[in-house]
C-alpha cells in the first residue's frame, strides 16, 4: 500500500497520497478533516453520484446543491457564487465524465472566501486542467479505483494533498484514529502499544488491492489512450446525427474519458431517452445514465425543499443523458456497431 501511494503521488505530481478503500471513504475522510459544525454548508454539483452528497451529510455538513454548465455538465461557478452564504465552508467540484471542472474560477471563489476545495475526481484519472494534473489543484482530491474506473483495484480510492500535516491526519483517521497502524505494531521493529487520537474509521485499503493498483497504474496512459481513441471514433461517427448532442471538450483541458455521454434531444425524436435505452438493449448494447441529479431524489428533494426549476440545466440533462459503452477492451468494430445502432434508432424515430 505504501508503494502504491508513493507511485500514485509521483504519477500525479502530488506531494502526498493516502490510500483508502473507496472514493466514498476518500470524500468522507476529506470532509471529516474540516471538522464541520452543525449548520456548516458545503456546495457541490447536483449532477453527481449519490456518494458526493452523502459524504457531506455524514461529515456533519449541509449539502448545498448548485447547477451545472450546459456544455460539460460540470459545476457552474456562477451558480456557486449565488449559493454562497456566511455558513459556507467548502466547495466540492465534480469532474464529470473525466472532463475537469472550471477550477480557476472555483479556486478564485474559494480563496476570496477562505473556503476549502475538495475535488471529486472519481472520473478524472488522468486528466489535466490548463496544463496542471487533477490531483494537484484543490487542497484535497479524491480518486476512485472501483471496478469500472480508468484504473481499478476492484474497490479502492486515494486522496492527494500538498499538506504534509493534513496527510498525516488522514492516515490516522483512516484506521480507527490509532497512533500506530498495523504495520508499525506488528513488525519486529514495532511496538504493540498505541493510543486512540481520534474516533476514526475503517477506511484503509489492503495490500492485495494495492498490488492490483500498482500494475494498473503502470498501464494508466495506455488505458487512457484506448479510451480516448474510442471516444474520438464515436465523435467521428456520430457528429452528423441531428438530435444527438455529443460531449463537449473545452480547449484548455485533457479529458480522462471515463464516460462518453450523449444527450438525446426530446424535441427531435418521437421517443424519449428511456426508450433509447430499451432499444439499444434489444440490440445487445448496454448503456447507463450518469446521473439522475441529486435534487430529483426523494432525500434531497424532501429534506431541503428542492425543485427541478431551481436547477434548469441539470434537470433538463437528467432526462436526456445516455452513457455509451466505453472501456479499453472495446474493439473498433464494437464502437462502430454502437454508433450504427444509434444512427438507426435516430432515423426511425425522428419527428
Amino acid at each position: 500500500t505504501r508503494e502504491f501511494e508513493e507511485e500514485f503521488a509521483r504519477a500525479i505530481g502530488a506531494p502526498h497520497a493516502v490510500a483508502v478503500n473507496s472514493c466514498t471513504a476518500a470524500l468522507h475522510l476529506a470532509l471529516d478533516s474540516l471538522e464541520l459544525k452543525p449548520g456548516d454548508e458545503v456546495i457541490t454539483s447536483t449532477f453527481t453520484f449519490a456518494a458526493t452528497g452523502a459524504a457531506i451529510v455524514h461529515a456533519g455538513g449541509t449539502p448545498v446543491l448548485a447547477d451545472c454548465t450546459g456544455d460539460t455538465l460540470n459545476l457552474d461557478p456562477r451558480d456557486v457564487e449565488r449559493r454562497l452564504t456566511p455558513r459556507t465552508r467548502a466547495i466540492v467540484p465534480v469532474h464529470f465524465a473525466g472532463h475537469p471542472a472550471p477550477m480557476d474560477e472555483i479556486l478564485q471563489i474559494a480563496e476570496s472566501r477562505k473556503l476549502t476545495v475538495i475535488e471529486d475526481a472519481a472520473h478524472a484519472l488522468p486528466a489535466s486542467y490548463r496544463g496542471r494534473r487533477i490531483g494537484t489543484l484543490g487542497r484535497l482530491t479524491c480518486f476512485s479505483f472501483y471496478a469500472t474506473k480508468n484504473i481499478t483495484t476492484g474497490e479502492g480510492g486515494m486522496i492527494t494533498t500538498r499538506d504534509p500535516d493534513l496527510a498525516a491526519t488522514l492516515r490516522v483517521r483512516r484506521l480507527h484514529g490509532l497512533s500506530a497502524d498495523a504495520w508499525k505494531r506488528y513488525t519486529a521493529a514495532g511496538s504493540w502499544r498505541y493510543e486512540i487520537l481520534y474516533p476514526g474509521f475503517k477506511y484503509n485499503t489492503t495490500d492485495i488491492n494495492a498490488a492490483l493498483g500498482l500494475v494498473q497504474l503502470r498501464r494508466l496512459h495506455e488505458l487512457r489512450a484506448a479510451r480516448t481513441a474510442h471516444a474520438s471514433r464515436y465523435t467521428e461517427l456520430l457528429r452528423d446525427v441531428p438530435g444527438l448532442v455529443l460531449p463537449s471538450v473545452r480547449t484548455d483541458v485533457e479529458h480522462a474519458w471515463h464516460l462518453y455521454v450523449v444527450r438525446v434531444d426530446p424535441q427531435q425524436f418521437r421517443i424519449r431517452r428511456d426508450q433509447w435505452i430499451e432499444e439499444l438493449k434489444a440490440m445487445g448494447i448496454g448503456t447507463s445514465v450518469h446521473f439522475i441529479p441529486l435534487h430529483l431524489h426523494p432525500y434531497y428533494r424532501d429534506t431541503f425543499g428542492l425543485r427541478p426549476e431551481d436547477y434548469p440545466v441539470a434537470s433538463r440533462a437528467g432526462e436526456q443523458v445516455l452513457s455509451l459503452p466505453l472501456f479499453p477492451g472495446m474493439e473498433r468494430e464494437d464502437v462502430e456497431y454502437v454508433a450504427e445502432a444509434l444512427r438507426t434508432i435516430a432515423m426511425r424515430s425522428r419527428r
